[in-house]
Parts: C-alpha cells; sequence; structure tokens
C-alpha cells in the first residue's frame, strides 16, 4: 500500500521540483508560446478576414458579372431586332420596287400593245382601201369597157347628183 500513500517527503520534493518547473517554465518557455499563439490567432484572424473581404468581392463580380451579362443580352437582342427590322424594311423595299417595276412593264407593255395595234389597223385600213380601189378599178375597168355603158353611167350620176 505504500505506492498508493505517499510519504511526506516524497509529496514536498514533488512539490518544490513542481513549482520549480511552473517558474522555469513561466520565465522561458509560457511568453514564447503565448506570443507564438498570438501570432497565430492573428494570422488566423486576417486570414479569416481576407477570405471575408474575398467572399464580398467576389459577391459584387458576380453581381457585376451578372449585370454585365444582362447589358450583353439586351444588346444582342436590340442587334437581333434591328436587323430583323432592317431586313423586313429591306425586304418590304424590294417588294415594293418589284411591284412599282412590274407595274412600269405591265403599262409599258400595254402601250407597246396599243401602239402595235394601232399601227396594224392602220395598216389594214390602208391595205383595204387599196384593195378596194384595185377592185373598183378592175369592176369599173370592165363595166366601162365600151362606150355606151360610160355614157348610162354618167347619166346615172347626173341623175343622182343633187344640184343646188
Amino acid at each position: 500500500m505504500a505506492l498508493l500513500t505517499p510519504a511526506l517527503g516524497l509529496i514536498f520534493w514533488m512539490l518544490v521540483v513542481f513549482l520549480l518547473l511552473v517558474f522555469i517554465l513561466r520565465a522561458y518557455a509560457w511568453k514564447p508560446i503565448i506570443n507564438g499563439l498570438n501570432d497565430r490567432e492573428k494570422e488566423i484572424q486576417s486570414a479569416l478576414d481576407l477570405a471575408v473581404e474575398t467572399r464580398a468581392e467576389m459577391a459584387k463580380l458576380q453581381a457585376n458579372n451578372e449585370k454585365l451579362v444582362a447589358e450583353a443580352n439586351a444588346a444582342r437582342d436590340r442587334i437581333i431586332r434591328e436587323a430583323k427590322e432592317a431586313a423586313d424594311r429591306m425586304i418590304a423595299d424590294a417588294k415594293e420596287a418589284a411591284a412599282t417595276a412590274g407595274q412600269r412593264e405591265i403599262e409599258n407593255a400595254r402601250e407597246t400593245i396599243r401602239n402595235e395595234q394601232q399601227a396594224a389597223i392602220a395598216t389594214m385600213r390602208k391595205e383595204v382601201a387599196t384593195l378596194s380601189l384595185q377592185i373598183a378599178e378592175k369592176v369599173l375597168h370592165r363595166e366601162l369597157s365600151d362606150k355606151a355603158s360610160q355614157e348610162k353611167l354618167i347619166a346615172d350620176l347626173a341623175a343622182t347628183a343633187n344640184l343646188n
């Protein structure tokens, strides 16, 4: 049982050695350890502060990026809309120009047809008149080939003539 109940002298020397150890540690070891712990605590705190700042900055950058993406999307939509409007305008202008050109061509064709029709009618009238004169000339030559028929025609014409 001697191990369970230590002697009074042993307790005294253990206490003296313990106090001496505490004094030596306090004088030489605790200050550097505490300074090291304080330095480490400051480093950890600065790292945490830096992480908070970085997180805030990242949130700010993300907000800016989202804003830039929204602006880029808006610009893209505007450009696409303007291009579509320009294409629609160009198509409408081309259709209008084609319709105008088509109408002009139709009018030119109608005018050409009218002119050719009038020229054909004039040519036909001229040819009919020429043919009528030729036929009349041949009929008159045959009818008036002798002197008696010529005198009879002159008498008939004189009788039907209206003399004032």
